[in-house]
């Protein structure tokens, strides 16, 4: 294991990880389980890292796990170094096989039990070598473990209102409305987004990307939010339209093709210009495995067969 020379013992990265994990969960026992530790051990390495470093890192006591001020000082370094140190196992990868190794990749939940059963048989077929681990959080957890160099690339949502990381476009899906079959709209073959002006849309709660970009729809149709319900997924929301309490948007790959059409809802495409959310690609800056990131991004755009707008 890499390490770092400090008096006569060897501080490993494994020991930064750990710190960073007491800091960002502020909990022993959620910082050990997210390391897959026992809690003493991991414990007994921070007491080391402490002895080492010669101060106090963490204030310990029955109600709160806390930083000290040093702490704070050294787990930013900490996040410093873990950064370089990824940086220095993808020059190594580069060289030596960019489409192998291990790749963690995110990808938040409105997008992938939709996108993945499409990409996945490709990316395995052409990309036997390159070991996938995949990750599914909300928009802002992604971004923290991407930053912390915890996943190396991200399909979510774009853009992300920040500047620290690059992307490639993969694809643009539009919304559709999903309606219960009894409504209004049942019998339309598409609508008008002008159309939704007056009425009520069912949508996520806080923390899905997805629900700003649906809030921007109804603001654009005139539409408002439905009062006093906001569901933690996408099929919590289909649930409720099929139950005929509301109606919502769909992003496309959510739709059900005609087979497997039986669940009380009609989905209704817009007519051109169509609500659309764009889905893409994000990485780390100047990452020495952005010929990984294209090439993965070419696969799934040609089995997408969607063209960006």
């Amino acid at each position: 294991m890499i390490g770092f020379t400090y008096k006569n013992d060897v501080m490993n990265l494994r020991d930064l990880e750990y710190l960073i994990a007491i800091d960002e969960e502020r909990h022993f026992n959620k910082a050990a389980e997210r390391c897959f530790v026992s809690q003493p051990t991991l414990s007994g390495q921070l007491k080391k890292l402490e002895e080492e470093l010669g101060v106090q890192l963490v204030e310990r006591n029955k109600r709160q796990v806390k930083m000290t001020e040093v702490g704070n000082a050294v787990v930013k370094q900490a996040r410093r170094i873990l950064v370089e140190t990824k940086s220095l196992k993808e020059i190594a990868q580069r060289f030596h096989d960019p489409m192998s190794g291990e790749l963690h990749v995110g990808l938040i939940p409105t997008v992938a039990p939709y996108l993945l059963p499409k990409i996945m048989p490709s990316l395995k077929k052409k990309c036997a070598d390159l070991q996938l681990w995949l990750h599914e959080h909300q928009t802002a957890v992604l971004l923290k473990k991407l930053r912390n160099t915890e996943l190396d690339l991200l399909i979510l949502a774009l853009p992300v209102d920040t500047d620290e990381f690059s992307d490639i476009d993969l694809f643009h899906e539009p919304f559709w409305l999903a309606a219960p079959d009894n409504s209004a709209f049942a019998n339309k073959k598409k609508l008008k987004l002008n159309q939704l002006e007056g009425h009520e849309i069912l949508l996520l709660e806080e923390g899905h990307c997805l629900r700003g970009q649906a809030l921007d729809v109804c603001f654009s149709a005139g539409a408002k939010e439905y009062d006093g319900f906001q569901a933690t997924s996408l099929e919590t929301l289909r649930y409720m339209v099929a139950e005929g309490i509301g109606m919502t948007l769909m992003p496309e790959l959510a739709v059900p093709t005609n087979a497997r059409r039986n669940d009380n809802i009609k989905y209704i495409p817009f007519e051109k210009p169509k609500p659309l959310r764009r889905i893409g690609l994000l990485y780390r800056k100047n990452s020495y495995r952005e010929y990984t990131y294209q090439v993965l991004a070419d696969i799934i755009k040609k089995q997408m067969k969607l063209k960006l707008t």
